[in-house]
């Protein structure tokens, strides 16, 4: 589904990304962990087509996408819910979803679709007349991720979603995350830390291998954590640790 490989990027002068690889197949859910600066949010900002990259390749459903525009990647499904939300705060709840569908869901297909969300998200249906910014920080996220699913993607990108949230809003956060790849979306997950994401999702049964790979019993996802590590001399260590069914 989506490949990268030795791909270099950065701001400027400075190179962030020096030999990336990593491989997000169908039905999987990709973990990239990583310390700050390791260039985790590069990453996903390089595969967007934020962050032009200075080298490699990055292929989605076996085009190279690496030298297109920011609409472009977005028009073959390839959506990143931000760090951070970035949501409209003076727009209702329904308009912040409704922008998530402007670039690939016909107008008419939109209620449909949102109504999907708020599915999964039953608290947004309660709150769709309510302005973003009055939201919680729980419930901001929700929607940022509603947002992203509006756009029907092909692959998820999910860059820090439970930053900053409690605990319990965390699990529903990861739950959704679960329910969204049985589904059919694969999706790229940069996790809150080695120790917290390496656990996976909270609520399913995993074994803990000394490699850090994890397996989820009787769940139809394959999770995959690949670890990003900083290493200024060389390449980016982004070494795939055994995914297990």
């Amino acid at each position: 589904m989506l490949a990268i490989e030795d791909l270099r990027a950065g701001y400027g002068d400075v190179a962030v990304l020096r030999g990336a690889s990593l491989e997000v197949g169908p039905g999987e859910i990709v973990a990239l962990l990583g310390s700050n600066g390791a260039g985790k949010t590069t990453t996903l900002r390089a595969i967007s087509g934020l962050v032009r990259p200075t080298g490699g390749a990055i292929r989605f459903a076996g085009e190279r996408i690496e030298a297109l525009s920011p609409p472009e990647i977005v028009g073959r499904g390839v959506l990143q819910v931000p760090e951070g939300r970035k949501l409209f705060p003076s727009l209702t709840v329904e308009e912040n979803l409704d922008l998530g569908a402007y670039a690939r869901v016909p107008k008419g297909q939109r209620g449909e679709t949102r109504e999907q969300v708020f599915r999964l998200f039953p608290v947004l249906a309660a709150r769709r007349r309510q302005a973003a910014g009055t939201l919680s920080g729980g419930e901001q996220q929700m929607l940022a991720i509603g947002r992203g699913l509006m756009g029907r993607p092909r692959l998820l990108m999910l860059d820090e979603p439970s930053l900053g949230l409690a605990p319990q809003v965390v699990d529903r956060i990861f739950d959704v995350i679960a329910t969204i790849n049985r589904e059919g979306t694969p999706v790229l997950l940069v996790g809150p830390g080695a120790a917290r994401a390496g656990r996976g999702p909270p609520g399913v049964p995993r074994t803990v291998r000394s490699s850090g790979a994890f397996r989820t019993p009787g769940r139809r996802a394959r999770w995959v954590v690949y670890e990003a590590t900083r290493n200024p001399a060389g390449r980016n260590r982004l070494p795939t640790l055994p995914s297990v069914l």
